[in-house]
């Protein structure tokens, strides 16, 4: 049966999201008791300790950081080679090189069961980056990334299920999204995901065993990532800070099948031409704070030669 919608303003777009969801009660001004009370949600304490502030943005006036409550998260990451990458990168950016030649992609499938926006499902063709106002790369800059402490990206193709997520992560955040039908089911066992194009037919599908968890306490294992987009003509960088929950990873993973169909992302894939699959990650708990972006410099590729 069809939910019932309502419309909302963002910026001058009108959206339709869930009647008597989180977004269509509090408008990013989530009550946390209510949350807490939700028995999807293990906690809210690393919320409480991220107030939230209110700023203006393209899409009108909002509270940032966007709360995810409850998600779930898969990770494939890739060689390729970096004269692939530096084909698909903007002339501002470089990649982060783990060796000479070669950078890291991936692929990602996310979940996010209870935020501010309400449900809905995503995933993204991204390229690792070097810090943007770093010059040349240094040894702690790649250890850092490579453990997953904060991650520097730049995004080839970011596909949602929902309008809300679409319009604010376009006019917003300057990604590049689209509306499609996108399953993502993340438990202790599998991980399945499925993106179709327009016409209904598989772009991109991931299926895998899940690797064994290791369960955290709220803010013992906390990740960043930085991403690079522009808006109009000015660079900025979105901050994502992940509370992870249960997480566990497969190096060198057999038996993960990712399938390459007809559509954006699967092109964007192509393009890269991914060489050998290093890592598979999945989070089947975690949280998440999304920061609005903020205009950042960035270095033109000839300062780091």
């Amino acid at each position: 049966m069809a939910q019932d919608t309502v419309a909302v303003d963002l910026g001058g777009r009108s959206v339709d999201v869930p009647k008597g969801g989180l977004y269509d009660r509090y408008r990013m001004d989530t009550d946390l008791d209510t949350v807490a009370a939700d028995p999807r949600v293990s906690g809210v304490d690393f919320f409480r300790r991220l107030p939230k502030a209110r700023v203006d943005s393209p899409i009108g006036p909002t509270l940032t950081p966007n709360f995810y409550y409850r998600i779930a998260t898969a990770r494939l990451m890739m060689l390729a080679s970096s004269r692939a990458i530096r084909q698909r990168l903007p002339e501002e950016l470089s990649p982060l090189e783990v060796a000479p030649g070669l950078g890291l992609v991936s692929v990602m499938v996310f979940r996010y069961d209870v935020c501010d926006i309400d449900f809905y499902t995503e995933a993204a063709v991204g390229i690792a980056v070097r810090p943007a106002r770093h010059g040349r790369l240094g040894f702690f800059d790649l250890v850092t990334g490579l453990k997953n402490e904060h991650l520097h990206s730049y995004v080839l193709s970011l596909p949602v299920s929902s309008d809300i997520a679409q319009v604010r992560g376009r006019d917003g955040y300057g990604f590049p999204k689209w509306v499609t039908s996108l399953d993502v089911d993340i438990d202790a066992e599998r991980t399945e995901a499925r993106v179709t194009n327009g016409r209904g037919e598989t772009d991109l599908a991931l299926s895998a065993a899940t690797p064994g968890q290791t369960a955290y306490k709220s803010g013992e294992n906390v990740s960043s990532l930085t991403s690079y987009t522009t808006i109009g003509d000015a660079w900025h960088a979105t901050l994502s800070q992940t509370n992870v929950l249960s997480a566990g990873s497969t190096r060198l993973p057999r038996g993960v099948e990712l399938r390459l169909g007809e559509g954006r992302l699967s092109e964007d894939v192509r393009s890269l031409n991914p060489l050998k699959t290093l890592r598979f990650d999945v989070m089947t708990e975690g949280q998440l704070a999304l920061h609005m972006p903020v205009p950042t410099s960035v270095r033109d590729r000839e300062s780091f030669r």
